[in-house]
C-alpha cells in the first residue's frame, strides 16, 4: 500500500484581489488572495488560479468548469451547487469546507489533501484521483460512480453513503474511516485494504451482493 503523496507549494506573497474584481472566464490569476468574498454565481470557466489563497469565500452556483486550481490553498470555503466539472485541481490544500452538491465530475485531482469540514453529496463520477488525502472531514452520500482512484486515503474520515458503482481503486486506504458505510458498489472494493472491524461491519451487505446464504 503506497501513501498518497503530498501536495508540493509555498505561497509567495500575495496581493488582495479587490473586492470589486470580477471573475472571468478564461481568466489568469496568479499570487492573488481572496478573503472573505462572496463569489456566488461567479462565470470562471477556463479559469486558472495559480499560487492562489481563497480564504471563506462563498462558492455557491460559482461557475468554474474546467478550471485549473494549481498551487493554491481553498481555506473555510463554503456554499452549494459548485460546479467544477472538468477541473484540474493539483497540488492543492482544502481546509475546513461547509460545502453541498460539489460538481466534481470529469475532474482531475492530483496531490489535493482535504482536511477537515463537511461536504454533502460530492460528485466525483468519472473522476481521477491521484494522491489525493481526506483528513478528518465527513462525506454524505459521496458519488464514486466510474471514478479512478490511486494512493488516496481516508484518515479519521465519517463516509456516509458511498457509492461506488463501476469505481476502480489502486493502492486506496480506508483504515481511517472511522464510519464507513457504503451503499453501491461493493464489488468494486478490489484495490482496497480495510480493517478487519470494517469487514465485519460490511459482511452482511457483502453476503448479499454475492448471493450468499449465512445460517446457524
Amino acid at each position: 500500500m503506497r501513501p498518497p503523496a503530498r501536495p508540493k507549494f509555498e505561497l509567495p506573497e500575495l496581493r488582495p484581489f479587490e473586492a470589486g474584481g470580477v471573475l472571468r472566464s478564461e481568466g489568469d490569476y496568479d499570487a492573488l488572495e481572496f478573503a472573505d468574498l462572496d463569489l456566488t454565481g461567479a462565470e470562471a470557466r477556463s479559469a486558472t488560479f495559480l499560487d492562489c489563497a481563497l480564504r471563506r469565500c462563498v462558492l455557491t452556483e460559482a461557475d468554474l468548469r474546467r478550471a485549473r486550481l494549481l498551487d493554491s490553498l481553498l481555506d473555510a470555503p463554503h456554499g452549494v451547487g459548485t460546479a467544477l466539472q472538468d477541473a484540474q485541481l493539483r497540488d492543492l490544500e482544502i481546509t475546513e469546507p461547509r460545502l453541498g452538491g460539489v460538481q466534481l465530475s470529469g475532474a482531475t485531482l492530483t496531490r489535493v489533501v482535504v482536511r477537515g469540514g463537511k461536504i454533502d453529496y460530492l460528485n466525483l463520477r468519472q473522476a481521477k484521483l491521484v494522491d489525493v488525502t481526506f483528513e478528518g472531514c465527513v462525506l454524505v452520500e459521496p458519488d464514486l460512480g466510474g471514478a479512478s482512484l490511486e494512493r488516496v486515503s481516508f484518515e479519521n474520515c465519517e463516509l456516509r453513503g458511498l457509492d461506488l458503482t463501476a469505481a476502480e481503486f489502486r493502492d486506496v486506504d480506508l483504515r481511517g474511516a472511522a464510519g464507513l458505510e457504503i451503499t453501491r458498489g461493493f464489488d468494486r472494493l478490489s484495490g482496497a485494504v480495510i480493517t478487519p472491524s470494517q469487514l465485519l461491519d460490511l459482511a452482511p451487505r457483502l453476503a448479499a451482493e454475492l448471493g450468499l446464504r449465512v445460517e446457524g
